[in-house]
């Protein structure tokens, strides 16, 4: 019985990995844009973090440079899909080709570095509670706030003019221009803060997660991000509990690995992505409910002169 409090734990953190980079693009794309660099940015925040705890030995500065890495490499993106009307599906895979490389290169020398030792948390001294103090009270204050940025996130989007003025660009940039909105300065701005959160994905990956560095230790995660706000049809609340779903998969396969499941161990680990590709079957069954809840003007090119 002690093995679920530490399954459900370890589920919440392995997700909240997935949450913060499926609600960045989340923002991206209901300002209109696809991001596929997703996998490129974690993995130069990631090491950028790494690097930046090493030498300050601060994981809230660590944090600080891979939101930063994350948002200039979402800026540089932005201004090629938006001001130069670049293609967005071969901007975004040249941008997780890009971070692919550069992360390989600059962590050469972090391979085998160590980080200082890891905080633990027991927050209001009730961490030895049974069953949920395991469970919900020893987790790092980034698995919180990423619950907290889900409902903010609604609230900004359902509930603020600003949230309204997004979606609208999503949905019809040329009826927002002409009403007077920046659109194409509303849209870099919604690239760089989800490019910001999916640098900050990559720094908990690194700092928190698994606290090492490892050439490609993103694996796939960008990519199930990505496959999440499809999932979670463009709804944050639905994204951050397939992102929590998604978790529990890749923990399950370390717990039965664990309890000895004569199982190939490479079906095991093939479990994440194999069950994203059959949900996202699953709901391309019914192409009209996507088209009811996707940003209608996602993926499409802005000429404010047409």
């Amino acid at each position: 019985m002690d093995a679920y409090p530490l399954l459900f734990a370890s589920t919440l953190s392995a997700g909240t990995v997935l949450a913060l980079a499926a609600l960045g693009l989340l923002i991206n794309e209901k300002s209109g844009i696809v991001n596929l660099g997703a996998e490129g940015m974690m993995l130069c925040a990631a090491i950028a973090g790494f690097a930046t705890v090493i030498h300050t030995g601060s994981d809230w500065l660590g944090f600080a440079a891979g939101m930063a890495a994350g948002s200039v490499m979402a800026a540089a993106f932005g201004w090629l899909v938006i001001w130069l009307n670049a293609n967005q599906y071969a901007s975004g895979l040249a941008l997780t080709l890009f971070g692919a490389g550069l992360s390989a290169f600059a962590g050469i020398g972090y391979v085998q570095a160590k980080m200082p030792e890891r905080p633990r948390f027991n927050w209001l001294g009730l961490g030895d509670l049974p069953v949920i103090g395991p469970a919900l009270l020893r987790q790092h204050p980034l698995v919180y706030a990423a619950m907290a940025l889900c409902v903010g996130l609604i609230w900004f989007l359902y509930r603020t003019r600003a949230g309204l003025v997004l979606r609208s660009v999503g949905e019809s940039p040329e009826s927002a221009h002409a009403l007077g909105y920046p659109v194409r300065r509303i849209r870099l701005a919604a690239v760089v803060a989800g490019g910001t959160l999916c640098g900050l994905a990559g720094a908990f990956l690194s700092i928190i997660y698994t606290p090492l560095w490892v050439e490609g230790m993103v694996a796939g995660k960008g990519w199930i991000a990505l496959a999440l706000t499809t999932f979670g049809t463009w709804r944050p609340a639905r994204v951050l509990l397939g992102a929590y779903l998604f978790g529990g998969v890749t923990m399950l396969q370390f717990y039965l690995q664990g309890q000895g499941v004569q199982i190939p161990s490479q079906l095991l680990t093939a479990m994440p992505y194999l069950a994203t590709i059959v949900v996202l079957a699953l709901i391309s069954r019914n192409p009209t409910w996507i088209r009811v809840n996707m940003p209608a003007s996602l993926g499409k090119p802005f000429y404010p002169g047409s």
